[in-house]
């Protein structure tokens, strides 16, 4: 929408493809009509001190023309930012989004409107694209050039050495004096060249996007951040400043602030003529009077400051734009301004969708190119720290996937085409931000739904080429099917940003036979071939699932007897009392249940006529089979009540032994461990309950004249005898391995781990405070409740910001109140807190736990035991980057398997212990077709459903697992007709805009996979869980 006239754009300087423009509307919203008629140019002045001239009809309304500028930026979150320029009285204001353009700016030849920063949000980590952030680090220079960000001389010096290092790279001498003499960041600068190049030393091999993460983080802690002062007089006549901010509205004496209205105190807001009224609600602490008045200059700037402090109050605190107030028919009273755009809720959402396109752009200063980033699944909703560049090399291993993650946003799809279909050398798709872990590469699978559809389109396998994609994460959600890359040299470990590419091409083995190989499409005559074949009545898909789950175990018993004692045999880490323990009680367990399978497995074979089929018998039955080796397995009782002691045994030598903690962590990097390790050793306790399930479902299915009726009810009888003897141990070993599980979670916490303390809800809430609804994870414990927020560390955890003690605490609803849908008031006894669910049905759950853990409290002994703080991450050097480094949606620097409440927290969900429970319950195993929304054949594919998550595997041969789905948040659903199926026992698996197709080979499996998915699809809380539950003893 530029001139015609052949010059560089904003656009073009930035790399941008011509007419690519992304609008800021919401996703699916038309933008505004634009009035045809005459143009008038208006020129625009950027961040980078160039000016842009652009075409808008006469009577279009301001919102045209902020587009039009976004556009040319390819900027996505263009709602940070607004359009200044002064009036006719020389005042600076900002240009009305719903108005016509020539009715603000009478002179438009004679008038420079500025592109700047307008809404700055408290955490810079909420700002999902590179681009925003490298416009906000220019807003950041721009106010300490003309005074307005005014700070001490190390901050300032602090603040130019990251402006330094993005411009010209790393510290040399010559270079640093040369380049601070042509460019000046301050006035008198001269007297902090030497301590700005001191700094400048400490930033070596940072990239230009980590500078602008650093200089965000160091400027977001100034006092002078993002503040505009508008003179004003108190009462007295005083002269003071007024302020708006993200919290509220500031005041200040000189630069000093004095004071702070949060928006959580003001009622109200307004005017008259020159007198500017903030109207507090009544608060019987608080000194002020119920309405506060400051007199301006005029009544026009009076009218500026109000309108801006409605626009921040409703961009940062409203959920959705405001409606418009319908017109009065004869009179109208007061203004009738009011914010026009998407609040912040609204952009962070439009983001974590992933609803635009990601394309490349240029720094002014920079020889660094940058490419722009996608924005975490939220996912996440917050970013981390970005690290931008490194390469990858892989083998010619044709079987590499792509390595498992739980990644937020929507994720980019894979670049596998020809450089020349792109229209502008310039401008290329963005690279996938990858990331090798043990010989793999992290990807997601709308890559791989992207490679299925170009191999379908190219009729050509392309398992033979290297991909030159990558694969980054950072929106704020996490995201959908995670691809396993087998294969392929390692590589240097690191972190990347969870929004900013790589610079440079990585290739990518996403080419695996099963995701990428045409073979693998199963075509229907093979399928119906093979249906005919085999026996279709229930029992035998009963006892298939024994056979198929019975894989499954044996597979995770060898993780333990097989790969955990090979690397405890490399390794002089674990003492020998530790390793016989361990070892003693599990290879037994791996030697029986080897023979079972085997035994099934034979079975199955007579029972489908594939082995010897000329012996005539009655073989279609597994009753006997199961009442032989349950009898069996009851010698083995005493291996399975060591498990206990082995559990309790591992954690106090990896709490006494940092050698033995670093070897347990970097055995949980490996492929094969796609579950936390404690998960392993208390497997057989879990494959009891399936028995007893399975037992169950063959009895209720037999007739009492069956002739396996018999076998298969004293086999229930025997493993129901085992459960309900384990029982009691089950359960405390269940919690006892989830409170070692928050305690890696969790920072700022030394004694989560205590006597008594059980756990009981984890999930993601927002919390009400001074700057708005903030996103935090709770924590619900018998005794306490504690709330966190994503911490910035490489771990990736979360940092413990408060606890309420439930002795003594009280629970309310308190919509009404505050305004704010599903809302709850947590009243402890020397604290209270207010906290808002997603949903309806979140809140009830998280009332009725919470009452029911208040109740718990009021019957103990009393008050729990205070919690120890341990050195938060805050404390550290502000200059280390590698401490703020992150990435969500399962890209962890330790790389540790994903935790659930990474999950809970980029889905926005919560998990019961219950919940916890009854999935180590309903675990399932077996071959599925897949299918995406958009591919036309179907893939078979061996699946694991475990921990709230599905696992897929090219055979149940495999070791690890190829890629993951976690399914919290997800909805199941059956196929409606519209959306051309035409398949039986088909589900279907959504999340936002990602959609699966599943197929089942019967009805019994189909209806087996509902039930254990929509086990993991919805959560409980503790009274619906008693309340819905069979009768059994777990």
């Amino acid at each position: 929408m530029g001139e015609t006239e052949q010059r560089p754009t904003a656009g073009s300087r930035l790399g941008a493809q011509e007419n690519a423009g992304i609008s800021t509307l919401e996703h699916g919203q038309k933008p505004p009509m634009t009035p045809p008629g005459k143009l008038v140019s208006i020129k625009i002045q950027m961040l980078d001190d160039t000016q842009e001239t652009f075409d808008v009809p006469q009577r279009a309304p301001g919102k045209v023309l902020h587009d039009a500028v976004c556009n040319h930026l390819n900027l996505v979150e263009g709602d940070y930012f607004g359009l200044e320029f002064p009036d006719h009285k020389k005042m600076m204001v900002w240009l009305d989004l719903l108005k016509p353009v020539m009715k603000q700016i009478r002179r438009p030849k004679h008038v420079v409107v500025k592109f700047v920063v307008k809404f700055f949000p408290p955490d810079h980590a909420q700002l999902q694209e590179e681009l925003t952030r490298y416009l906000f680090a220019l807003q950041v220079k721009q106010d300490l050039a003309q005074g307005r960000l005014t700070c001490n001389d190390t901050s300032t010096a602090l603040l130019i050495s990251h402006i330094v290092q993005s411009e010209i790279g790393d510290f040399d001498e010559n270079i640093d004096r040369e380049h601070l003499a042509k460019n000046k960041y301050i006035p008198q600068q001269e007297a902090l060249e030497d301590k700005i190049m001191e700094f400048h030393r400490n930033h070596m091999g940072q990239t230009p996007a980590e500078s602008d993460f650093q200089l965000l983080e160091i400027a977001r802690r100034l006092e002078m951040y993002g503040i505009r002062l508008h003179p004003a007089k108190d009462r007295e006549g005083t002269k003071i400043n007024l302020a708006v901010a993200n919290t509220g509205i500031l005041v200040f004496q000189g630069h000093t602030k004095i004071n702070a209205f949060n928006w959580a105190k003001v009622r109200k807001l307004s005017f008259k003529r020159k007198r500017f009224l903030i109207k507090l609600r009544p608060d019987v602490n608080s000194s002020f009077q119920d309405t506060l008045e400051f007199l301006m200059a005029s009544r026009d700037f009076c009218k500026s400051f109000w309108k801006i402090c409605v626009e921040h109050h409703a961009f940062f605190r409203l959920f959705e734009e405001p409606k418009p107030k319908p017109k009065p028919v004869l009179f109208s009273r007061g203004s009738s301004f009011r914010f026009s755009g998407r609040t912040q809720k609204q952009v962070l959402d439009y983001v974590k969708e992933g609803g635009h396109k990601k394309v490349q752009f240029e720094r002014k200063h920079s020889k660094i190119r940058s490419i722009r980033s996608l924005t975490t699944q939220p996912s996440e909703q917050h970013t981390e720290v970005p690290k931008q560049s490194s390469s990858f090399a892989y083998g010619d291993d044709n079987d590499a996937a792509a390595v498992q993650s739980c990644r937020q946003g929507k994720e980019l799809k894979a670049s596998t085409e020809d450089t020349g279909q792109h229209k502008s050398p310039s401008l290329k798709k963005s690279p996938k931000e990858g990331r090798k872990v043990d010989g793999a590469v992290v990807s997601t699978v709308e890559e791989e739904e992207e490679a299925s559809k170009d191999r379908i389109q190219q009729n050509r396998p392309q398992s033979q080429q290297p991909s030159t994609a990558g694969s980054l994460t950072g929106s704020p959600h996490l995201s959908e099917l995670s691809i396993n890359s087998q294969g392929g040299p390692s590589v240097v470990n690191m972190s990347l940003s969870p929004n900013l590419s790589p610079d440079a091409k990585q290739s990518s083995p996403l080419i695996s036979p099963l995701l990428n190989d045409p073979s693998c499409i199963r075509t229907e005559e093979e399928e119906e071939v093979r249906r005919k074949r085999f026996p279709t009545e229930k029992a035998y898909f009963i006892a298939k699932e024994v056979a198929t789950t019975e894989r499954t175990y044996l597979k995770d018993l060898e993780v333990i007897t097989s790969w955990f004692q090979s690397a405890v045999s490399k390794e002089d880490c674990m003492p020998e009392t530790l390793k016989n323990l361990i070892f003693s009680n599990f290879e037994p367990l791996h030697k029986f249940h080897t023979g079972f399978l085997k035994e099934i497995e034979q079975r199955l074979a007579l029972w489908e006529g594939r082995s010897n089929a000329h012996i005539k018998g009655d073989y279609q039955r597994i009753g006997d089979v199961m009442l032989k080796n349950i009898q069996s397995m009851k010698q083995l009782t005493i291996h399975l009540w060591k498990h206990n002691e082995i559990l309790m045994e591992l954690e106090n030598g990896i709490k006494n032994s940092r050698k033995l903690e670093t070897f347990c962590r970097d055995f949980e990097l490996q492929k094969v461990c796609y579950l936390p390790l404690n998960t392993f050793l208390l497997r057989p306790l879990h494959r009891l309950m399936h028995y007893k399930q399975i037992m169950e479902r063959l009895c209720k299915h037999y007739p009492p004249a069956h002739v396996d009726f018999r076998d298969s009810r004293a086999a229930l009888a025997e493993i129901s005898e085992m459960v309900a003897q384990l029982h009691g141990n089950m359960i405390k070993m269940e919690n006892f391995q989830k409170l070692h599980e928050l305690k890696k979670d969790l920072i700022g916490i030394d004694n989560l781990v205590i006597p008594g303390r059980e756990f009981i809800r984890l999930g993601s809430l927002s919390k009400l405070s001074g700057k708005g609804l903030q996103q935090r994870m709770f924590f619900l414990f018998n005794d306490i409740l504690l709330y966190t927020s994503r911490g910035l560390t490489a771990s990736n955890q979360f940092k413990v910001h408060g606890h309420l003690p439930l002795y003594g605490m009280t629970i309310e609803e308190s919509e009404e109140e505050w305004g704010v849908p599903h809302c709850l008031t947590l009243r402890g006894q020397q604290q209270s807190i207010i906290v808002a669910a997603s949903t309806r049905s979140e809140m009830d759950k998280w009332t009725e736990d919470i009452q029911m853990a208040i109740d718990l409290a009021e019957k103990s002994s009393g008050p729990a035991p205070e919690l120890l703080a341990s050195s938060p991450p805050d404390n550290k050097d502000p200059l280390s980057v590698s401490d703020c480094t992150s990435l969500p949606a399962g890209l962890i620097s330790d790389q540790r398997p994903v935790s659930i409440s990474y999950v809970c927290w980029y889905r926005m969900q919560s998990l019961s212990f219950y919940d916890i429970l009854q999935s180590n319950e309903n675990q399932l195993s077996g071959n599925l077709l897949r299918k995406f929304k958009n591919s036309n054949g179907w893939q078979k594919l061996w699946v694991v459903f475990t921990n709230f998550c599905m696992f897929f595997y090219k055979s149940h041969q495999d070791n690890h697992p190829l890629a993951s789905l976690p399914l919290l948040g997800y909805s199941l659903t059956i196929p409606s007709e519209s959306e051309n199926i035409h398949k039986d026992y088909v589900f279907k698996l959504h999340f936002k805009s990602h959609v699966y197709y599943f197929r089942a080979e019967s009805e019994y499996t189909f209806e087996r996979w509902m039930e254990v998915i929509r086990s993991a699809t919805s959560s409980a809380s503790r009274t619906r869980a008693l309340s819905h539950k069979e009768p059994h003893a777990y």
